[in-house]
């Protein structure tokens, strides 16, 4: 039976992330509308201000959009990276707090499916940055494109961001059934967002514990719920992260404890997939981020 994630644990400071690998979490859905991004952003932040060096990738090649949310604007982006035009700290833009942003654009089709030879240039690049870092966040797409797919397997943990909605708990289903039996993922992270209380976001988390155990093989382990909350959605108008904005808001500080329990999940000691050089450069790399 999937089990709900305990609180408790032991907080791994900087020193000892440094001499272990990086956390490297996928952030995915399988529906669109879901707040992925902006989870993805506030996420970032929280951890910049308890001191973590953090790189955010924006995997969703097409239709990016952490540049807007920041409220910054990309000269270049990983397209040019992949097309061998640029290199990725050359198209590494500063975020709030020190966190560092790897954007990619909106409105093209052309790297909607990347090529096996696009991907080996892009995790060839990434193998050349030169900050360490603490936490890897990929912002993956939403749904079960091959790019979704690819990005959530090269991660280490997979948070799966899913509303209370129906259709949203349904393709929140679909993108783990998709990742366990054609991939072989079999641990996943339960994030629930816009949920009204905690019995709404735990009853979406029952549903979709109930379907797993009957038909897959898959755990999923429950890390909370982001609440609604106003102050989140001026935020979002006004291009900011809300811990930032508003620090003293609901949606912060349930953020800022997120944080606090992606610092205590296990690290990995093997990567998974061909990644392990890229996984080797983040965790030997020297640290120049700006912190909070």
């Amino acid at each position: 039976m999937a089990n709900v994630e305990q609180s408790e644990g032991v907080i791994l400071n900087k020193r000892e992330a440094v001499h272990r690998n990086p956390k490297v979490i996928a952030v995915t859905s399988g529906k669109g509308g879901v707040g992925k991004t902006n989870v993805v952003g506030n996420l970032a932040v929280s951890l910049a201000k308890m001191g973590k060096s953090v790189v955010i990738l924006d995997a969703d090649l097409g239709l990016g959009n952490l540049d807007v949310l920041f409220g910054v604007v990309p000269k270049y982006t990983l397209e040019h990276v992949i097309l061998g035009l640029k290199t990725l700290p050359e198209i590494m833009i500063p975020g709030p707090c020190g966190i560092q942003i790897l954007p990619t654009s909106s409105g093209s089709e052309d790297f909607t499916h990347l090529t096996p030879e696009q991907k080996l240039v892009l995790l060839s690049e990434l193998d050349r940055l030169e900050n360490a870092v603490d936490v890897f966040l990929i912002d993956t797409a939403a749904g079960i494109s091959s790019n979704v797919l690819y990005f959530n397997t090269v991660a280490q943990d997979i948070v799966v961001v899913v509303s209370p909605e129906p259709t949203s708990i349904s393709d929140a289903y679909a993108i783990m059934k998709i990742l366990s039996l054609r991939h072989g993922e079999k641990r996943f992270k339960l994030l629930v967002n816009m949920a009204r209380s905690t019995r709404q976001s735990l009853d979406v988390y029952r549903k979709l514990s109930l379907v797993a155990d009957r038909f897959l093989d898959i755990g999923i382990d429950y890390v909370g719920f982001i609440p609604q909350d106003d102050y989140l959605r001026m935020a979002v108008f006004e291009q900011k992260a809300v811990v930032e904005l508003f620090p003293g808001a609901r949606s912060s500080v349930v953020f800022t404890d997120l944080a606090d329990k992606v610092m205590q999940w296990p690290s990995n000691d093997l990567p998974k997939g061909n990644c392990q050089f890229l996984w080797k450069r983040l965790l030997n790399g020297s640290n120049s981020m700006e912190k909070c």
